[in-house]
């Protein structure tokens, strides 16, 4: 390493976002960036440990300290070729990845410290499509085609590496834009669609080709090709069959984060059609990611309140004793959302929603204990009898989504992503659908 004592002496720095006042009034991306000299600072501090946690915890095998090392020597394009050996799409994982590899960083453990492996990953893409190392390639065809079916991120995934290895590629979707859960499910403030679009036009001249707005039954895939990758995500949400869900003013996380962004890329919608929280109650329902990007999209439409709720007992901050590494900390997470202004509160059940003429007005929610299994094993829920009322014009389920129940498949059809595992990250699917392709090309690549 360059400086393997630089953790000692330079901090870790974030790059932090915008301020509070200024971001709510608008969907640009809240986060901020380090110039050029402290970002090498930050890159410094990956320190010669040994044994790269990091790298073992990543889904993509990702290999921090030699990029870090790259980029703290200013070798900015050495760096993005080390990043891209494992990631094909640094600029999304950049951005919306919770940072797996921080989490088992060795200053993590240690000092609670980590590199700034998410930030320093965004900042080596950017730099590389700024400066232009990054070019079409044009790849010796192997007379072999293969469909895509899904434009997400297990599907975008699948295929950039088959396109690399030469197979004509085609992405079919039924949405008119390609992107998936990273365009229709993750709001502006965190990913910026032209970051979606930059990285499909690069595709598109790499000759990947896109057929949007065409919906794929399973039963009838497109003739002509040599293989399928059915990368088709988790688009059932959970439901929550309590008594007054048919009132109208519930709906699901996804009509709103999906109408949103479906509006800022330019679709017109009919009022009646409209989930909007302006001067709204706003109840979400539900304590991750999903339910972070219903409030902050909820205070950018203008809600009057927002309260989240989560049927999960309240997770300690900075340390979990019940989660040592190497298992994933389970600790209070404040997003920038949260940090916009908003109730949280946890250890509610939901029991019935209340309605007036119609319309959604309140829930009734009872606390709830948690206590320990016989025999170990998920803990036992155990209702109060506490109960009260909580007031809400707009109610937004925010509770995950249904692993799909996929059929037999057909010979020479594949599994990628959240359609095989269920739902989970984005850096999850996209090494999903390097493994899917590379399993094509065994399967194809010798026919």
């Amino acid at each position: 390493m360059g400086n393997p004592t630089a953790f000692l002496h330079i901090p870790r720095q974030e790059a932090g976002y915008r301020p509070i006042h200024e971001r709510i009034t608008d969907f640009s991306q809240v986060e901020q960036t380090l110039n050029s000299h402290d970002r090498k600072l930050q890159a410094s501090r990956c320190m010669d440990c040994g044994v790269p946690f990091c790298h073992w915890a990543c889904p993509l095998g990702n290999k921090p300290p030699e990029f870090q090392d790259a980029l703290y020597k200013g070798k900015w394009e050495e760096a993005f070729k080390l990043l891209t050996q494992t990631n094909d799409f640094p600029e999304f994982t950049g951005r919306i990845c919770p940072a797996l590899c921080e989490k088992s960083c060795v200053l993590k453990l240690s000092c609670n410290e980590p590199v700034t492996v998410r930030e320093n990953e965004a900042a080596i893409a950017e730099a590389a499509f700024r400066e232009g190392f990054i070019l079409p390639r044009a790849p010796k065809r192997n007379g072999k085609r293969v469909a895509v079916i899904g434009a997400g991120p297990a599907g975008l995934s699948v295929a950039a590496r088959l396109n690399a290895l030469g197979y004509e590629v085609t992405v079919f979707d039924r949405h008119p834009m390609p992107g998936g859960l990273l365009r229709y499910g993750i709001p502006n403030f965190k990913l910026p669609k032209e970051v979606i679009d930059r990285r499909i036009h690069l595709m598109q001249a790499e000759g990947i080709h896109f057929e949007m707005g065409v919906e794929i039954k399973a039963g009838k895939l497109p003739q002509g090709y040599d293989a399928y990758a059915q990368c088709t995500g988790t688009p059932q949400a959970r439901d929550l069959s309590i008594p007054g869900r048919e009132l109208k003013g519930i709906y699901f996380a996804l009509d709103m984060l999906s109408q949103q962004n479906r509006i800022l890329d330019g679709e017109t919608f009919p009022a009646k059609e409209l989930v909007n929280a302006k001067g709204k109650r706003v109840l979400v329902i539900g304590g991750g990611d999903t339910g972070s990007d219903c409030i902050g999209t909820s205070i950018r439409q203008g809600a009057a309140s927002v309260t989240q709720i989560e049927i999960m007992p309240q997770p300690p901050e900075g340390h979990n004793d019940a989660t040592p590494w190497p298992q994933w900390p389970v600790v209070l997470k404040t997003t920038s959302s949260h940090e916009e202004g908003c109730t949280r509160r946890w250890s509610l059940a939901s029991n019935h929603f209340i309605g007036k003429d119609g319309h959604v007005c309140g829930v009734e929610v009872e606390e709830v204990e948690w206590l320990p299994a016989e025999g170990g094993g998920r803990p036992v829920m155990k209702p109060t009898g506490k109960k009260e009322i909580i007031e809400a014009d707009m109610v937004l389920l925010a509770m995950g989504f249904l692993k799909p129940q996929q059929p037999e498949l057909a010979p020479g059809v594949f599994l990628a992503g959240d359609a095989l595992n269920g739902a989970s990250l984005v850096v999850r699917a996209l090494a999903d659908g390097r493994r899917a392709a590379r399993a094509i090309d065994e399967a194809v690549g010798g026919l």
